[in-house]
C-alpha cells in the first residue's frame, strides 16, 4: 500500500470544486443526537465550515443521509438500498446521488456494506461509469476499522487517497472518538470522501444512525 500523490491525479466524482491541488486535513466533529439530532460537521484547519452531514435523527428517515456544503445547501443524497443476493449471501448497498442545478439526481457512487459490523475490511466502493478508473468491479475499498478511527480509502491500484485518524493529544484530552481528522490527498474529491465517511458512520451505528 502506498500513500498519495503518484496514484491520485485530479479525481472529480461529485464536483471538481471539491478537489484541491494540495493535501488537505479536515476536522470532523460529531453532533449530539439529543441536541442537534446527530450527524457531524466538517471544518478545515482554520475552523471554516465546509460540510454538514445530516442523518435520520434530522431527516426522520432511516437509511438516508444528506451532505450539505458550508452554506447549508444540500448537494449529495445517500440512500441504503434493500439488498441483493449474491452467492447465497445478503448484501446491502448504499447509493450516492448528486444534484445538478435543476435539482435532478445523478448516481455518483455505490458502496457495499460488509456482512458484519465487526468486519474490518470487505467494504468496496464503485463510482459511476464515467468516473470509474478500474477494470475491477470496484474502484475503492476501505482498509482498517472505522470505529477505531484508524482506516483509509484505497484506490484499485493500492494508493491511499484519504486516511481517518485521531491526533494523540486529542485522544488523550477527550477520551472519545467525537473529534477526528481526515487527511485527503491532492486531487481527491473531498465531498466524495465525506460521503463515504457518512455511510461508515451510519453502518457502525454512530451519529447519523437512529
Amino acid at each position: 500500500m502506498e500513500m498519495g500523490g503518484k496514484g491520485a491525479n485530479a479525481m472529480s466524482i461529485i464536483s471538481k470544486i471539491y478537489c484541491s491541488s494540495s493535501q488537505v486535513v479536515l476536522a470532523v466533529r460529531r453532533r449530539p443526537r439529543v441536541i442537534n439530532g446527530g450527524g457531524f460537521v466538517v471544518t478545515d484547519c482554520s475552523q471554516k465550515l465546509l460540510f454538514k452531514v445530516d442523518g435520520c435523527g434530522v431527516l426522520g428517515t432511516r437509511g438516508e443521509l444528506m451532505v450539505r456544503d458550508g452554506d447549508g445547501v444540500a448537494f449529495l443524497l445517500i440512500r441504503r438500498k434493500g439488498g441483493m443476493v449474491q452467492a447465497l449471501s445478503f448484501h446491502k448497498q448504499w447509493k450516492g446521488y448528486s444534484f445538478d442545478y435543476e435539482g435532478m439526481q445523478k448516481l455518483v457512487f455505490s458502496l457495499k456494506e460488509p456482512k458484519s459490523c465487526l468486519a474490518k475490511n470487505n467494504i468496496t466502493i464503485k463510482t459511476s461509469s464515467e468516473n470509474s478508473r478500474s477494470n475491477k468491479n470496484w474502484d475503492f475499498e476501505i482498509n482498517g476499522y472505522f470505529p477505531n478511527r484508524d482506516c483509509s480509502i484505497v484506490d484499485s491500484k493500492g494508493y491511499v487517497v484519504a486516511q481517518v485518524g485521531v491526533k494523540k493529544e486529542v485522544d488523550e484530552l477527550m477520551g472519545s472518538k467525537d473529534l477526528y481528522h481526515v487527511l485527503v490527498k491532492p486531487g481527491i474529491d473531498q465531498a466524495f470522501v465525506i460521503g463515504v465517511i457518512a455511510v461508515l458512520d451510519y453502518i457502525y451505528e454512530e451519529s447519523t444512525s437512529c
